[in-house]
């Protein structure tokens, strides 16, 4: 590394800011291993987390709908489970961005839902 080197800054472009903010999303504790790699601090790789969060930093591929997959129910062992006694005991599972699963009664209000999902879906 030379002295014009130390020190200078770089330009990322966008898609390289995406590829490398979903590199540190990648594991548990990969934020600060990422930014060393990358050779940025922290703080900026913080930044660009809460844009790309924020839908402030987008890639080529432009944001919109999430594709959403409905998987059937496990194949039953020979145990038979009894019936639902209620539409209460029926569960939604989703899976946040940075990897983490959240399930939650189906007769939650959404509204409560829309507040939680940002502080939930931090890393």
């Amino acid at each position: 590394m030379s002295a014009d080197d130390l020190g200078r800054r770089r330009d990322w472009s966008d898609e390289e800011k995406v590829r490398i903010v979903e590199e540190s999303l990648q594991g548990f504790r990969q934020g600060s291993a990422t930014a060393r790699r990358y050779g940025l601090s922290r703080s900026l790789l913080t930044r660009w987390r809460r844009e790309y969060r924020s839908g402030l930093l987008s890639g080529s591929a432009p944001t919109g709908f999430v594709p959403l997959s409905i998987s059937p129910p496990a194949a039953a062992s020979c145990e038979v489970a009894p019936p639902l006694r209620s539409e209460d005991n029926k569960t939604i599972e989703i899976a946040l961005p940075n990897g983490r699963r959240l399930t939650i009664p189906a007769s939650l209000d959404p509204t409560i839902l829309a507040r939680l999902l940002p502080v939930l879906d931090t890393p």
